[in-house]
């Protein structure tokens, strides 16, 4: 990453999804500009304070609210209607079809997006409030991260040159 001057580029990225496929824009786009020496800071809030959590197991598919869901079987594209979300066990069921279409692309898992971030010195951000709102403590939340409130988020965003809402 180069140094801090008056040329150097910064992004903010408002995390709000926990869910598996809203998980992959803001750590794609995140390492992204962080390889292309951009100053990036993720702040991580409701939700998708989520994608924070020591383990990524528990991430998921909703079928729900989600129209534009289609996944690639049988030589077509299926889409999946809102109505679906409502059989037992069919987001578990969209949830393993995309982690397994993942692994056969060849896509980077989310814990491994999440590793390359870290290492590419993109600064996350955990929402205080979020934390007090549903009652998360930090030994559950990944080691290196920093904890503050919106006032943290802004002094940052303020001073970027993208801001992202995800």
């Amino acid at each position: 990453m180069t140094a801090e001057g008056d040329n150097a580029k910064s992004m903010s990225i408002i995390v709000t999804k926990g869910t598996l496929d809203w998980a992959y824009p803001p750590f794609i786009l995140a390492t992204t500009a962080a390889a292309m020496d951009v100053k990036v800071t993720m702040f991580f809030t409701f939700y998708g304070l989520q994608l924070l959590k020591k383990s990524l197991d528990h991430l998921q598919i909703s079928t729900l609210g989600n129209p534009g869901m289609e996944m690639p079987m049988m030589g077509m594209h299926m889409t999946m209607p809102n109505l679906m979300s409502a059989i037992p066990g069919v987001d578990a069921m969209c949830t393993t079809m995309m982690k397994n279409l993942i692994k056969k692309k060849g896509v980077a898992s989310v814990p491994e997006l999440r590793e390359a971030a870290i290492e590419s010195d993109v600064k996350m951000i955990g929402c205080q409030m979020t934390m007090d709102l549903f009652e998360f403590d930090k030994k559950d939340l990944i080691d290196g991260i920093d904890i503050g409130g919106a006032a943290m988020y802004m002094e940052g965003a303020l001073k970027s040159d993208i801001n992202l809402y995800i």
